[in-house]
């Protein structure tokens, strides 16, 4: 088994990020998990949340907005709804998702409102954890 696996993570606008790591920490919709060399081979949704990948002992954090995994023991490729490297520039589109987000809960009617309103959660989460 190899110590590292090839990494990439790509918006609809961009490329984020392609390199060797060590571990990937995802947001899965079913919970938080962490990919490494090896792992099992299995594709997962994402909640938004913090991406955390190793690299050469250096840690990047990127904020995702949702999207797919798709794992195995080579590898993980992100496809992310969207994706922010941690910092001002991330924050302040992931707020608009927010503001956005907080509308379509309140129009929300039924059992859709559950999901919308979660999903404000989720981003206020994000959030919290950008800081």
């Amino acid at each position: 088994m190899a110590n590292t696996m090839q990494f990439d993570l790509v918006s609809p606008e961009r490329s984020l990020a392609s390199l060797k790591v060590t571990a990937v920490q995802l947001p899965g919709s079913e919970g938080e998990l962490t990919a490494m060399p090896g792992h099992w081979p299995m594709i997962t949704t994402l909640k938004p949340g913090i991406l955390t990948v190793t690299a050469d002992g250096e840690v990047l954090e990127f904020a995702v907005t949702g999207g797919f995994a798709d794992i195995s023991a080579e590898g993980a490729t992100v496809l992310a709804e969207q994706a922010f490297e941690k910092g001002p520039e991330g924050r302040a589109a992931v707020e608009a998702e927010l503001a956005q987000a907080r509308a379509a809960a309140e129009a929300a009617k039924g059992p859709e409102r559950d999901t919308a309103t979660e999903l404000v959660y989720d981003f206020v989460h994000l959030l919290e954890n950008m800081q």
